[in-house]
């Protein structure tokens, strides 16, 4: 059986400011945002004792309950890279990089099936010994998801991890079936935005559990093949591995997927954007 782990740094970029001052970030009362910037600027992160009084991570400034003080940090990104960099040297040191997915600047997936009898531990020892192990080296404190499948491993991150007194979840499809099929909102699942959300709704279909009986052909003509994604989900199925997410290829090889215009451009410099939007095989612009 596969064992994999989803490793998910707490509050990071919040987190990385409170370890540079010297500060628990567990306890310390830190948002990171540009204090140059009026009121209105978004809140890259917030520390998790800020979540537990209640503010929201990707807040605006002035949401902020005035009563509360806390330590505005400028958003550092090189700094935050560095230390995603060292964690990840951490993983490295543990687990070949053919069986780690760096899924974002704090998240990564790991498979750790052909390391448990090697260092005689079970899933959740490992996950603890990694996490040790980043909190050890970095003061950087880790949530972890255990699935027996990359699906499983994000949801149990997601949502079981987050209930946990130990910061660690566990799913298996039983599991899942038994625990989430009447978990709401659908949007707390990966992959399940509001819009998908709504169109469910529409459907009659308010959880995992009417969704894994509703009408496939329904489903099929209202999302069309994404409709496959979205009934193997609700039965925690996911046939898709790290293995196979390293072997992919992309048909472009452009490292944009947009631009976003902060000021407007001369016609020249529109020209250098035209030319930066990836393009189809045949020539075309994507």
């Amino acid at each position: 059986m596969k064992m994999y782990l989803c490793i998910d740094l707490k509050s990071f970029y919040a987190s990385v400011e409170c370890v540079e001052r010297g500060l628990d970030p567990m306890t310390a009362n830190l948002v990171v945002a540009d204090p140059e910037r009026s009121d209105k600027t978004i809140c890259l992160a917030v520390s998790p004792s800020m979540k537990a009084l209640g503010v929201k991570n990707r807040c605006r400034v002035f949401e902020i309950p005035r009563n509360i003080d806390y330590i505005m940090a400028e958003p550092r990104m090189q700094k935050y890279i560095d230390y995603a960099a060292e964690i990840y040297g951490i993983y490295l040191k543990y687990i070949s990089k053919d069986d780690i997915h760096v899924y974002s600047i704090d998240e990564a997936f790991i498979d750790v099936s052909p390391y448990l009898k090697t260092y005689g531990k079970n899933a959740k020892e490992m996950a603890e010994f990694l996490m040790g192990e980043v909190y050890r080296e970095t003061g950087i404190r880790a949530t972890c998801g255990i699935g027996t499948n990359l699906y499983l491993t994000k949801i149990a991150l997601d949502i079981t991890a987050k209930h946990s007194s130990d910061f660690i979840g566990y799913l298996d499809e039983e599991l899942y079936i038994k625990t989430l099929w009447d978990h709401r909102p659908l949007t707390d699942f990966w992959r399940i935005g509001p819009g998908i959300a709504k169109r469910l709704e529409n459907c009659n279909i308010f959880t995992m559990g009417q969704l894994a009986h509703a009408d496939e052909e329904l489903l099929y003509g209202t999302f069309g093949i994404d409709a496959e994604l979205l009934i193997d989900h609700a039965w925690g199925r996911e046939p898709v591995t790290i293995a196979d997410i390293k072997a992919y290829k992309s048909k472009t090889n452009s490292i944009t997927s947009g631009q976003v215009l902060m000021r407007d451009y001369s016609f020249e410099e529109g020209k250098l954007i035209i030319r930066k939007i990836p393009k189809s095989n045949d020539g075309k612009l994507s």
